[in-house]
């Protein structure tokens, strides 16, 4: 039988983003609360700040731009505390919003920017040249082009976002509401492992549904205490709002609960650390990387992090391994949780009290969903057996924009989504995720996950960050375990320490596991903004090593 959550089910209400978070009548915080803050500038937006700015906008786009319901507006721009009132403008107008990566190229923007069907793009003054050049190749307007933050073009060339808020005669205009179950809120894209990044369509219920089952888990409603709460709490933003796991986690959840948000424009661990101590954060949402130069990097010991009451680790697996290294060098809980863009994200988190007793697991489902693990058959498995997590629920999204190939293959006409990862659930109900249906290495008939592997060789003192992928040997007409390492500070990347790391790993783990397709030492390992392994780029050095080595 599918499993079903333990979380109590706060209710859902059944209205758009802008009426769940701007007309409600429940709120538990003043409307001068500061919920967005930046620790560079000192510059800060209260809840009622939003609110008017947001609509001041929306305003805005209709007189300025000829808003209509289900125009899509794209975001191209780093963390930025203008960002929520631009996103709840747009909706406010009736808009879809697309939030696109900074460190896109021209033609990846392009790509976005077409498929989406953007109609104007909202960026920072460094990415104009790169926004415009994309705006131009999909027939956007370079007057359609404008930019929020603190620097304003000098030569008044592009319109920064407040002219766009103070428009003569657009206060006759209304609010357009949109159809919770039906209309898009988001666009989000997804890069997946092969071809073009796929666009999520996500609705207003996905994301007051995920906004409101987050609730449930993190904010100390249940027997166990210490989540987060309105009062003196504080997050810290790194995580990118261009990514569905800052956007619903980040964005929503602190103007839904009335956390302060203390927003970096990308992460970086000095200003991390510092922000933390001047700061007195409270909870920070992370990702494994992130964890590995906590428990790791010395510039970490010259810091206080004691405000620091409980940290929560999503978009990749956390090993037991990273638990304990960050809790043994600091002291800090890290919980893990799960959830993909598709789900609008988070599915599962592990209670505040079991951090420490279900390590590896990301939890237990969040309330209002079902979930089940399949064979590669489509039958499903029982507890304590590996499969594919299918979920469904009220977040799971509504498919993929121009993609009903895509989405044939992920939806099930029963609103199971088939989410790709690989894993099991215990006879308690908690959820473990041991790898991705495509990233598992198949050795012989063995599956062996790279990230299993990957928890390992991280705990080893003379490793400072370590990625496994599979390699095809001819010979031996299967995949081998190839482990990409880069060396500790002041370690020698020699035959030596090679041979070291391989013995130590050989002794943990099972014959099929073994490293047989080599280790090789790299300055660093390629990740995406979230904090997941880019395996495929180390596939195609691996592929690319291999044909040098032919020419010999």
């Amino acid at each position: 039988m599918p499993s079903e959550s333990k979380y109590p089910s706060i209710p859902i209400p059944d209205i758009d983003l802008w009426a769940f978070l701007f007309e409600r009548k429940d709120k538990s915080f003043p409307d001068d609360k500061v919920i967005y803050f930046d620790p560079y500038t000192s510059r800060s937006y209260t809840y009622a700040q939003v609110k008017s700015t947001a609509i001041e906008f929306g305003k805005g786009l209709k007189a300025l731009w000829d808003w209509k319901k289900g125009d899509v507006l794209a975001l191209y721009t780093p963390n930025c505390i203008d960002t929520p009132a631009v996103t709840w403008g747009c909706h406010w107008a009736g808009g879809i919003l697309s939030p696109a990566n900074p460190g896109y190229t021209v033609d990846e923007l392009a790509f976005q920017l077409k498929d989406s069907g953007a109609k104007a793009l909202i960026t920072q003054l460094p990415f104009v040249k790169a926004a415009k050049e994309a705006a131009s190749k999909v027939g956007i307007p370079e007057d359609r082009v404008a930019v929020i933050g603190d620097h304003r073009d000098p030569e008044g060339r592009v319109k920064h976002f407040t002219s766009i808020r103070n428009i003569s005669g657009a206060t006759r205009y209304r609010r357009t509401k949109a159809k919770p179950d039906e209309d898009l809120a988001f666009l989000v894209y997804s890069s997946g492992t092969t071809g073009h990044p796929k666009g999520v369509m996500l609705t207003h219920k996905n994301i007051v549904a995920n906004t409101m089952m987050i609730k449930a888990a993190e904010a100390g409603n249940l027997s166990w205490k210490g989540g987060p709460s309105g009062e003196g709490d504080k997050l810290l933003a790194f995580l990118p709002f261009f990514h569905i796991y800052g956007l619903t986690c980040l964005i929503h959840q602190s103007m839904y609960s009335g956390f302060q948000l203390v927003v970096m424009p990308k992460f970086d661990l000095d200003d991390f650390c510092r922000i933390i101590q001047e700061h007195k954060v409270t909870f920070a949402y992370v990702v494994p990387p992130v964890v590995l130069l906590l428990s790791k990097h010395p510039t970490v010991d010259k810091y206080d992090l004691s405000s620091i009451k409980m940290m929560n680790s999503g978009a990749a697996p956390l090993t037991h391994e990273l638990v304990h290294a960050l809790h043994n060098r600091l002291k800090i809980p890290i919980k893990q949780g799960y959830g993909l863009s598709e789900t609008s994200p988070t599915t599962h988190t592990q209670p505040w009290s079991d951090w420490n007793k279900t390590i590896g697991s990301v939890g237990t489902m969040l309330p209002y969903q079902t979930a089940k693990y399949m064979s590669p058959e489509e039958k499903e498995v029982a507890p304590g057996e590996v499969g594919e997590l299918w979920i469904k629920g009220p977040n799971v999204f509504k498919g993929y924009l121009n993609n009903p190939e895509g989405t044939a293959n992920s939806l099930m006409p029963d609103g199971y989504f088939k989410t790709g990862d690989i894993g099991y659930q215990d006879k308690d109900g908690n959820f473990y995720i041991t790898d991705r249906v495509k990233e598992l290495i198949k050795y012989k008939g063995f599956q062996v996950p790279p990230a299993e592997l990957e928890g390992k060789l991280a705990a080893h003192t003379k490793i400072a960050d370590a990625a496994v992928i599979g390699v095809y040997d001819k010979e031996q007409a299967t995949e081998l375990p190839r482990a990409y390492i880069v060396p500790a500070a002041g370690i020698e990347a020699n035959e030596a320490t090679t041979a070291e790391i391989t013995q130590w790993l050989n002794k943990q783990v099972a014959n099929h596991k073994k490293l047989r397709g080599g280790i090789i030492f790299v300055d660093e390992i390629p990740k995406s903004v979230s904090g997941k392994i880019l395996r495929r780029v180390l596939k195609e050095k691996a592929k690319r090593d291999e044909e040098a080595k032919a020419k010999l």
